[in-house]
């Protein structure tokens, strides 16, 4: 990333180095970088749910099969897939905003302009008479969106120095959580409000997707405001002048070839699979085991979003205050052991029953340590993409990987919860967490840390 004393690794900083106070701490969040780094969360967090969960209580509304509106999550393709046209952000100029803005800002202007079109065209498109063209203006409207994360994730893991890394990837997480509730109940609320004035029912929901693409102009105003990272300067540099199928060839080569020539390779990529499994395997069944313990939907909505978001925002903080203060493989090892136990919160409550206070102290749990690890994995992320000239492609396929524990490997979650039991269950959970701590032990080993402070230029 740099050939500077800004490394790209998000703390890897040496066991010598000076403990941060907790003034200096607070005071990482207010520094400029970081500050782009949370708008630019908020702009990436704002279009997730248009396409997805709001869109499909739009189409209900709209009389809309529950069948149909099922396969709406196929709309969600873009956002799993997007590491393979990651190479062309890494490579292509974008015509004139490159040249006016730099690389990653003219990218990122150019992904908000294509999400502000999508959402308009997508409000603007009759749910209940068209749902096919709603699903494409949909779909548009993911790969859009899946476009500006690629850009997003290159920007901050190329703009924040070290001490910088973790903390902007907390606020990144908190501003994403707060943009997507702007686009789930903030929507919600807007188009009940509109719809109170005397408009139609389609009328307030097209005019509330108006209102949310003009919200994409935050990230648009932050991206200007912002200053392109200079590693994305030298790197522009060094592929002037050659062809842009050469360019697309060698980002998405020298992706893929940098990283499995690296020593401990398929440890590394086992690790990034296997890190965040254990909350995978048990977020699998959170949902089930509330209901089935006997709690009320107005429990779930109040206490699993409510309470939970609340913590999620709070960890995110915390894991940037742990990522500060401890190197990066301490840092793993709190936030992989913590988010581990957490599960036996879940344990506990399948034998206390149905209390509400006993819900949310375990959903509190979970969520914070899980937002813990969260930001502390993304740091580790962060400094495995060590070369600028294809940041965003290697980002883009290292959440890919990370994606597999979520998609797949949790997938059989159910079958084990219907024949050991809830409590049994979770403490399954916190077993599953052994491989990756064991992963953990051998790259500490192997002095793989020790590797993601020597940059590349």
């Amino acid at each position: 990333m740099s050939a500077t004393p800004d490394l790209p690794a998000a703390v890897a900083a040496s066991p010598e180095a000076a403990r941060p106070t907790w003034r200096e701490t607070m005071a990482v969040y207010l520094q400029p970088r970081v500050l782009v780094v949370m708008f630019l969360g908020f702009s990436s967090g704002l279009p997730l749910a248009l396409s997805g969960s709001t869109l499909q209580i739009w189409m209900r509304e709209a009389g809309i099969d529950l069948a149909a509106i099922g396969l709406l999550a196929l709309v969600g393709t873009p956002y799993t897939l997007k590491f393979f046209w990651a190479p062309l952000v890494d490579a292509l100029d974008v015509p004139l905003l490159t040249r006016w803005l730099g690389r990653r800002r003219g990218w990122l202007v150019f992904s908000q302009l294509l999400l502000i079109v999508a959402i308009l065209l997508l409000a603007i498109t009759d749910a209940g008479k068209a749902p096919l063209l709603a699903a494409v203006a949909a779909l548009l409207v993911a790969t859009a969106s899946a476009t500006q994360d690629i850009v997003v994730d290159a920007f901050r893991v190329e703009s924040l120095p070290e001490p910088e890394q973790a903390a902007g990837m907390a606020a990144y997480v908190a501003a994403y959580r707060i943009g997507m509730l702007v686009s789930t109940a903030g929507l919600l609320i807007l188009v009940s409000y509109i719809q109170s004035t005397g408009m139609g029912k389609d009328l307030s929901w097209t005019w509330g997707y108006v209102i949310m693409a003009a919200m994409v102009l935050i990230g648009t105003i932050t991206a200007l405001a912002a200053t392109e990272p200079a590693q994305s300067k030298r790197a522009e540099a060094a592929m002037g002048g050659k062809s842009a199928v050469l360019r697309i060839m060698e980002a998405a080569a020298g992706a893929f070839g940098e990283f499995l020539t690296r020593t401990d390779a398929l440890a590394i990529l086992a690790f990034v699979v296997l890190f965040k499994f254990t909350d995978a395997f048990s977020g699998t069944m959170t949902a089930p085991f509330v209901i089935d313990l006997g709690f009320s939907k107005a429990d779930y909505a109040a206490i699993v979003k409510g309470v939970g978001l609340a913590a999620t925002l709070l960890g995110g903080f915390a894991g940037g205050f742990v990522a500060r203060a401890f190197s990066l493989p301490a840092s793993l090892w709190i936030g992989g052991v913590l988010q581990a136990l957490a599960n036996l919160s879940f344990s506990w409550l399948a034998l206390v029953g149905v209390n509400q206070y006993a819900l949310a102290l375990a959903i509190t749990a979970e969520n914070f340590t899980s937002a813990i690890g969260t930001v502390i994995f993304v740091a580790y992320l962060s400094a495995l993409c060590k070369s600028p000239l294809h940041t965003a492609t290697q980002y883009a396929l290292l959440t890919a990987l990370a994606a597999v524990g979520r998609t797949y490997l949790s997938s059989g979650a159910g079958f084990i919860a219907k024949a050991t039991g809830w409590p049994l269950f979770f403490a399954i959970c916190v077993v599953v967490a052994i491989p990756s701590l064991l992963l953990l032990v051998h790259l500490q080993r192997r002095r793989h840390f020790d590797t993601l402070g020597k940059v590349e230029a």
